[in-house]
């Protein structure tokens, strides 16, 4: 039973439109519905799990859980808004935080005793965002100019 995780940026420079006249995060959540349903198409998927986090701070980043059902998951989803900040780095450890703690409730990992070698979850954290600037509370974290770089050291 893999777990598949949707780490989806809901960052303000996800409200940037595109050409075709959609947003950012209009193409991303496009993109987690077009891989569900192709995945659900191979009979592998039975046992898939599906987890939804955003970049909002801890704990309202997590919108869909291991224990919400598919149409919880689809719902959440529609309603993601384009606001807050890029906080990558805090999305991956929430991301890490609830697989692991997924894992102590179902019994793989024990407390002090390691990780039970009988049970196998295989989890798969997918990322989409617009690689836009990495901000967090304290502000935009400045670029660096990659050919004033070559030349002394940074």
């Amino acid at each position: 039973m893999p777990i598949l995780l949707f780490l989806v940026d809901t960052s303000g420079s996800m409200s940037q439109r595109t050409a075709l006249g959609t947003t950012y995060l209009d193409i991303a959540k496009g993109a987690v519905e077009i891989f569900m349903k192709l995945r659900a198409r191979d009979p592998a998927s039975r046992g898939d799990r599906y987890m939804l986090v955003t970049f909002d701070e801890p704990p309202y980043g997590i919108k869909a859980g291991w224990k919400e059902n598919h149409a919880t998951f689809m719902n959440e989803l529609k309603n993601l808004q384009a606001t807050g900040l890029t906080t990558l780095g805090q999305a991956l450890r929430t991301s890490f935080d609830l697989l692991n703690l997924n894992r102590l409730v179902s019994g793989i990992d024990n407390y002090g005793q390691g990780r039970n070698p009988f049970f196998l979850e295989p989890s798969v954290i997918i990322t989409i965002s617009d690689g836009s600037k990495m901000t967090n509370n304290g502000g935009v974290q400045e670029e660096v100019d990659p050919t004033v770089c070559a030349h002394s050291e940074c």
